[in-house]
Protein backbone atom coordinates (compact mmCIF):
# COMPACT_ATOMS: atom_id res chain seq x y z
CA UNK A 1 0.00 0.00 0.00
CA UNK A 2 1.11 3.33 -1.06
CA UNK A 3 2.13 5.39 1.76
CA UNK A 4 -0.05 8.50 2.72
CA UNK A 5 1.28 11.64 2.04
CA UNK A 6 0.34 14.65 4.80
CA UNK A 7 -0.40 17.82 3.18
CA UNK A 8 0.01 21.46 4.95
CA UNK A 9 -0.98 24.65 3.33
CA UNK A 10 0.96 27.64 4.14
CA UNK A 11 -1.86 30.61 3.66
CA UNK A 12 -6.07 30.86 4.43
CA UNK A 13 -7.54 32.28 1.13
CA UNK A 14 -8.67 31.60 -1.95
CA UNK A 15 -7.02 28.69 -3.32
CA UNK A 16 -5.73 27.52 0.10
CA UNK A 17 -9.81 27.18 0.63
CA UNK A 18 -9.99 25.54 -2.94
CA UNK A 19 -6.88 22.65 -1.91
CA UNK A 20 -8.84 22.20 1.12
CA UNK A 21 -12.20 21.30 -1.03
CA UNK A 22 -10.00 19.38 -3.22
CA UNK A 23 -7.96 17.06 -0.92
CA UNK A 24 -11.07 14.83 0.33
CA UNK A 25 -12.11 13.94 -4.01
CA UNK A 26 -9.09 12.49 -3.67
CA UNK A 27 -9.37 10.36 -0.34
CA UNK A 28 -7.37 12.91 1.50
CA UNK A 29 -7.78 15.14 3.91
CA UNK A 30 -6.14 18.33 4.74
CA UNK A 31 -3.27 17.70 7.84
CA UNK A 32 -2.33 20.96 8.88
CA UNK A 33 -2.64 24.81 8.36
CA UNK A 34 -0.21 27.85 9.00
CA UNK A 35 -1.20 31.45 8.25
CA UNK A 36 0.51 34.30 9.66
CA UNK A 37 -2.62 35.75 11.44
CA UNK A 38 -3.00 32.88 13.76
CA UNK A 39 -6.77 33.89 14.37
CA UNK A 40 -7.79 33.26 10.49
CA UNK A 41 -5.84 30.02 10.62
CA UNK A 42 -7.63 28.66 13.51
CA UNK A 43 -11.05 29.49 12.19
CA UNK A 44 -9.49 27.63 8.35
CA UNK A 45 -9.14 24.87 10.16
CA UNK A 46 -11.92 24.48 12.19
CA UNK A 47 -14.41 25.12 8.46
CA UNK A 48 -12.33 22.38 7.28
CA UNK A 49 -11.95 19.90 10.10
CA UNK A 50 -7.82 20.29 10.47
CA UNK A 51 -6.85 19.31 13.50
CA UNK A 52 -3.52 20.87 13.43
CA UNK A 53 -3.11 24.87 13.37
CA UNK A 54 0.24 26.08 14.07
CA UNK A 55 0.80 28.97 16.16
CA UNK A 56 3.74 30.54 13.98
CA UNK A 57 4.49 29.68 10.23
CA UNK A 58 7.68 28.65 11.36
CA UNK A 59 6.06 25.49 13.07
CA UNK A 60 5.36 23.52 9.83
CA UNK A 61 8.72 23.71 8.72
CA UNK A 62 9.81 21.44 11.09
CA UNK A 63 6.47 19.24 12.18
CA UNK A 64 8.39 15.69 10.85
CA UNK A 65 4.42 14.53 10.17
CA UNK A 66 4.50 16.91 7.33
CA UNK A 67 5.24 15.82 3.42
CA UNK A 68 4.59 18.12 1.39
CA UNK A 69 3.44 21.85 1.77
CA UNK A 70 1.35 23.62 -0.68
CA UNK A 71 2.32 27.49 -0.57
CA UNK A 72 -0.37 29.85 -1.39
CA UNK A 73 0.78 33.31 -0.05
CA UNK A 74 2.06 36.09 -1.89
CA UNK A 75 4.60 36.00 -4.71
CA UNK A 76 7.20 37.79 -2.38
CA UNK A 77 6.85 35.81 0.78
CA UNK A 78 7.59 32.24 -1.82
CA UNK A 79 11.40 32.58 -1.80
CA UNK A 80 11.69 32.47 2.04
CA UNK A 81 8.93 29.98 2.72
CA UNK A 82 10.34 27.45 0.02
CA UNK A 83 13.74 27.87 1.46
CA UNK A 84 12.45 26.94 4.93
CA UNK A 85 10.60 23.78 4.00
CA UNK A 86 13.39 22.46 1.60
CA UNK A 87 16.22 22.72 4.34
CA UNK A 88 13.67 21.13 6.36
CA UNK A 89 12.87 18.29 3.99
CA UNK A 90 9.73 18.78 3.08
CA UNK A 91 8.23 18.74 -0.65
CA UNK A 92 7.02 22.22 -1.85
CA UNK A 93 4.29 23.20 -3.98
CA UNK A 94 4.18 26.79 -4.47
CA UNK A 95 1.46 28.89 -6.24
CA UNK A 96 2.49 31.04 -9.31
CA UNK A 97 4.61 32.63 -9.73
CA UNK A 98 7.04 29.94 -7.90
CA UNK A 99 9.50 33.11 -7.10
CA UNK A 100 10.05 36.78 -8.25
CA UNK A 101 12.88 36.08 -10.67
CA UNK A 102 15.28 33.32 -11.97
CA UNK A 103 18.24 33.95 -9.56
CA UNK A 104 16.01 32.60 -6.52
CA UNK A 105 14.35 30.29 -8.64
CA UNK A 106 17.63 28.93 -9.49
CA UNK A 107 19.06 28.73 -5.80
CA UNK A 108 15.67 26.79 -4.73
CA UNK A 109 16.16 24.26 -7.70
CA UNK A 110 19.54 23.64 -6.97
CA UNK A 111 18.44 23.39 -2.97
CA UNK A 112 15.71 20.69 -3.86
CA UNK A 113 17.84 18.67 -6.24
CA UNK A 114 20.83 18.17 -3.37
CA UNK A 115 17.50 17.31 -0.70
CA UNK A 116 16.35 15.22 -3.22
CA UNK A 117 13.27 17.14 -2.58
CA UNK A 118 10.28 18.30 -5.30
CA UNK A 119 10.13 21.87 -5.89
CA UNK A 120 7.20 22.82 -8.58
CA UNK A 121 5.10 25.16 -9.67
CA UNK A 122 1.30 24.93 -8.76
CA UNK A 123 0.56 25.77 -12.71
CA UNK A 124 -2.65 24.32 -13.70
CA UNK A 125 -1.52 24.15 -17.47
CA UNK A 126 1.05 21.69 -16.48
CA UNK A 127 -1.24 19.43 -14.77
CA UNK A 128 -4.90 19.59 -16.43
CA UNK A 129 -5.63 16.12 -18.73
CA UNK A 130 -7.22 18.80 -21.82
CA UNK A 131 -3.36 19.58 -21.95
CA UNK A 132 -1.62 15.93 -21.85
CA UNK A 133 -4.17 15.32 -24.56
CA UNK A 134 -2.89 18.11 -26.55
CA UNK A 135 0.59 17.39 -26.51
CA UNK A 136 -0.05 14.02 -27.57
CA UNK A 137 -1.46 15.38 -30.22
CA UNK A 138 1.26 17.59 -31.22
CA UNK A 139 3.63 15.50 -30.61
CA UNK A 140 2.27 12.92 -33.26
CA UNK A 141 2.81 15.41 -36.11
CA UNK A 142 -0.78 14.98 -37.40
CA UNK A 143 -1.41 19.04 -37.27
CA UNK A 144 2.24 19.65 -38.70
CA UNK A 145 4.18 22.35 -36.71
CA UNK A 146 3.30 24.78 -34.41
CA UNK A 147 3.86 28.04 -36.67
CA UNK A 148 2.25 30.69 -34.33
CA UNK A 149 0.30 30.87 -31.33
CA UNK A 150 -1.82 33.84 -29.74
CA UNK A 151 -2.66 34.61 -26.30
CA UNK A 152 -4.90 36.61 -24.45
CA UNK A 153 -5.32 37.23 -20.85
CA UNK A 154 -7.65 40.52 -19.47
CA UNK A 155 -8.64 40.67 -16.11
CA UNK A 156 -11.21 44.03 -14.58
CA UNK A 157 -9.39 44.68 -11.32
CA UNK A 158 -10.70 47.71 -9.33
CA UNK A 159 -8.24 50.62 -10.05
CA UNK A 160 -7.63 50.36 -6.18
CA UNK A 161 -3.97 51.20 -6.05
CA UNK A 162 -3.76 49.30 -1.92
CA UNK A 163 -5.04 46.28 -3.98
CA UNK A 164 -2.05 43.06 -3.59
CA UNK A 165 -2.66 43.11 -7.87
CA UNK A 166 -1.58 46.88 -7.75
CA UNK A 167 0.81 46.85 -4.97
CA UNK A 168 4.93 46.94 -5.38
CA UNK A 169 5.11 45.59 -2.05
CA UNK A 170 3.08 42.34 -2.17
CA UNK A 171 5.03 41.88 -6.18
CA UNK A 172 1.84 42.83 -7.93
CA UNK A 173 1.47 43.64 -11.58
CA UNK A 174 0.41 41.59 -14.37
CA UNK A 175 3.47 39.52 -15.71
CA UNK A 176 3.73 37.45 -12.35
CA UNK A 177 -0.19 37.30 -11.44
CA UNK A 178 -0.96 36.51 -15.19
CA UNK A 179 1.67 36.67 -17.87
CA UNK A 180 2.63 33.39 -15.55
CA UNK A 181 -0.34 31.28 -17.84
CA UNK A 182 0.20 32.87 -21.21
CA UNK A 183 4.34 32.58 -21.24
CA UNK A 184 3.65 28.88 -19.99
CA UNK A 185 1.19 27.64 -22.39
CA UNK A 186 3.21 29.33 -25.15
CA UNK A 187 6.63 27.47 -24.18
CA UNK A 188 4.28 24.04 -23.68
CA UNK A 189 3.34 24.21 -27.12
CA UNK A 190 6.47 25.38 -28.68
CA UNK A 191 9.71 22.56 -29.19
CA UNK A 192 11.94 24.76 -28.01
CA UNK A 193 12.35 28.23 -25.34
CA UNK A 194 12.04 31.35 -27.18
CA UNK A 195 15.24 33.35 -27.01
CA UNK A 196 13.78 36.70 -28.89
CA UNK A 197 11.54 38.41 -27.02
CA UNK A 198 10.64 41.82 -27.53
CA UNK A 199 7.62 43.89 -25.48
CA UNK A 200 5.97 47.15 -24.88
CA UNK A 201 4.47 47.88 -21.40
CA UNK A 202 2.25 50.29 -19.58
CA UNK A 203 2.95 50.92 -15.70
CA UNK A 204 0.28 51.84 -13.35
CA UNK A 205 0.51 54.65 -10.50
CA UNK A 206 2.51 52.17 -8.28
CA UNK A 207 5.32 51.76 -11.06
CA UNK A 208 4.03 47.89 -11.72
CA UNK A 209 2.83 46.80 -14.61
CA UNK A 210 -0.27 47.30 -15.55
CA UNK A 211 -0.40 46.22 -19.46
CA UNK A 212 1.90 44.47 -21.50
CA UNK A 213 2.17 43.06 -24.85
CA UNK A 214 4.92 40.44 -25.80
CA UNK A 215 6.33 38.90 -29.09
CA UNK A 216 8.65 35.50 -28.84
CA UNK A 217 9.97 33.23 -31.11
CA UNK A 218 12.51 30.50 -30.66
CA UNK A 219 15.54 29.54 -33.26
CA UNK A 220 12.92 27.02 -35.08
CA UNK A 221 10.48 30.03 -36.51
CA UNK A 222 7.80 29.36 -33.53
CA UNK A 223 6.39 32.84 -32.91
CA UNK A 224 3.91 34.08 -30.18
CA UNK A 225 1.86 36.60 -29.27
CA UNK A 226 0.49 37.48 -25.33
CA UNK A 227 -1.45 40.47 -24.47
CA UNK A 228 -1.74 41.27 -20.95
CA UNK A 229 -4.33 43.61 -18.75
CA UNK A 230 -5.07 43.70 -15.42
CA UNK A 231 -7.32 46.63 -16.06
CA UNK A 232 -10.04 45.86 -18.91
CA UNK A 233 -11.76 42.34 -19.36
CA UNK A 234 -10.57 40.28 -22.43
CA UNK A 235 -11.30 36.20 -22.89
CA UNK A 236 -8.69 34.41 -21.68
CA UNK A 237 -7.98 32.67 -24.90
CA UNK A 238 -5.13 30.60 -26.59
CA UNK A 239 -4.69 29.78 -30.43
CA UNK A 240 -2.47 27.53 -31.55
CA UNK A 241 -1.85 27.82 -35.23
CA UNK A 242 0.06 24.51 -36.57
CA UNK A 243 0.78 23.93 -40.29
CA UNK A 244 -2.81 21.98 -41.11
CA UNK A 245 -4.88 23.35 -38.17
CA UNK A 246 -5.37 25.56 -35.90
CA UNK A 247 -6.54 24.89 -31.74
CA UNK A 248 -8.68 27.20 -30.10
CA UNK A 249 -9.06 27.04 -26.14
CA UNK A 250 -11.02 29.06 -24.09
CA UNK A 251 -10.42 29.91 -20.53
CA UNK A 252 -7.32 28.31 -21.31
CA UNK A 253 -5.69 28.11 -17.79
CA UNK A 254 -7.89 25.87 -16.36
CA UNK A 255 -9.58 24.50 -19.75
CA UNK A 256 -11.43 20.77 -20.16
CA UNK A 257 -12.32 21.74 -23.89
CA UNK A 258 -10.55 23.00 -27.18
CA UNK A 259 -11.52 22.77 -30.65
CA UNK A 260 -9.27 21.96 -33.45
CA UNK A 261 -10.36 23.47 -36.97
CA UNK A 262 -8.91 22.27 -40.39
CA UNK A 263 -6.57 24.39 -41.98
CA UNK A 264 -8.20 23.47 -45.53
CA UNK A 265 -11.51 21.86 -45.08
CA UNK A 266 -12.71 24.19 -41.94
CA UNK A 267 -14.24 21.29 -40.68
CA UNK A 268 -13.98 21.13 -36.69
CA UNK A 269 -13.79 18.74 -33.93
CA UNK A 270 -14.17 19.21 -30.01
CA UNK A 271 -11.55 17.54 -28.05
CA UNK A 272 -12.45 17.20 -23.93
CA UNK A 273 -10.43 16.17 -21.00
CA UNK A 274 -10.76 16.10 -17.23
CA UNK A 275 -13.19 18.92 -15.36
CA UNK A 276 -12.26 22.62 -14.69
CA UNK A 277 -13.81 22.12 -11.20
CA UNK A 278 -11.07 19.62 -10.65
CA UNK A 279 -7.54 21.43 -11.34
CA UNK A 280 -6.07 21.46 -8.26
CA UNK A 281 -6.64 17.72 -7.97
CA UNK A 282 -4.75 16.75 -11.13
CA UNK A 283 -2.19 19.45 -9.34
CA UNK A 284 -1.48 17.48 -6.44
CA UNK A 285 -2.21 13.91 -7.64
CA UNK A 286 0.62 14.60 -9.96
CA UNK A 287 2.77 16.24 -7.45
CA UNK A 288 2.03 13.25 -4.86
CA UNK A 289 3.23 10.40 -8.13
CA UNK A 290 6.49 12.88 -8.30
CA UNK A 291 7.01 12.25 -4.40
CA UNK A 292 6.33 8.83 -4.10
CA UNK A 293 8.00 7.62 -7.47
CA UNK A 294 10.90 9.64 -7.29
CA UNK A 295 10.47 11.45 -10.84
CA UNK A 296 9.09 14.88 -10.84
CA UNK A 297 9.25 15.40 -14.48
CA UNK A 298 5.58 15.27 -14.52
CA UNK A 299 5.86 18.67 -12.52
CA UNK A 300 7.70 20.76 -15.26
CA UNK A 301 9.87 22.67 -13.26
CA UNK A 302 11.84 22.76 -16.12
CA UNK A 303 9.08 24.53 -18.50
CA UNK A 304 8.45 26.78 -14.93
CA UNK A 305 11.90 27.81 -15.13
CA UNK A 306 12.23 28.83 -18.89
CA UNK A 307 8.90 31.10 -18.16
CA UNK A 308 10.51 32.56 -14.84
CA UNK A 309 13.61 33.42 -17.15
CA UNK A 310 11.66 35.03 -19.63
CA UNK A 311 9.75 37.18 -17.02
CA UNK A 312 12.58 38.14 -15.23
CA UNK A 313 14.22 39.36 -18.63
CA UNK A 314 11.44 41.33 -19.34
CA UNK A 315 11.16 43.00 -16.07
CA UNK A 316 14.98 44.21 -16.33
CA UNK A 317 14.36 45.72 -19.68
CA UNK A 318 11.43 47.38 -18.15
CA UNK A 319 13.61 48.79 -15.05
CA UNK A 320 10.25 47.38 -12.75
CA UNK A 321 11.79 45.75 -9.67
CA UNK A 322 10.36 44.95 -6.01
CA UNK A 323 11.46 45.83 -2.58
CA UNK A 324 13.13 42.58 -2.08
CA UNK A 325 15.05 42.81 -5.34
CA UNK A 326 16.27 46.20 -4.58
CA UNK A 327 20.26 46.32 -3.68
CA UNK A 328 21.07 43.06 -5.35
CA UNK A 329 22.74 42.51 -8.67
Amino acid sequence: MEKQLNWAVIGTGVIANEMANSLPKMGRKLYAVANRTHEKGVAFGRKYGIKKVYDTIDEVFVDPDVDIIYLTTPHNTHYGFIKKALENGKHVLAEKSITLNSDELNELIQLAEDRNLVLAEAMTIWHMPLYKELWKIMESGDLGKVQMITVNFGSYKEYDMNNRFFSRNLAGGALLDIGVYTLSIVRSFMEENPEMVVSQWKPAPTGVDEQASVLLQNKKGQMATVALTMHSKQPKRAMISFEKAYVEIMEFPRADKAVITDAVSGEKREITAGKTSDALCYEMQDMEQAVLSGDSNVMKLAFSRDVMNIMTALRKEWGLTYPEEEGKE
